[in-house]
């Protein structure tokens, strides 16, 4: 499954880490990081990631 995060409007607020931390991260500045090609034992984590995004700037696909 591929993970895009539109990064000009992810402002790190941090749902999709608390959703699914094994694909968003923070990394040591704070700035949120994810594994692009997230496996497909995680898409019901990423898709809830997505969906408590405050700004939508997650998509998924395959």
């Amino acid at each position: 499954m591929k993970v895009v995060v539109d990064m000009n409007k992810c402002q790190d607020h941090g749902q999709c880490v608390f959703a699914a931390p094994d694909v968003f991260r923070f990394d040591d500045e704070g700035h949120l990081v994810h594994a692009p090609d997230a496996d497909d034992t995680r898409r019901e984590e990423v898709e809830e990631a997505a969906d408590v995004c405050p700004l939508q700037a997650i998509r998924i696909g395959d």
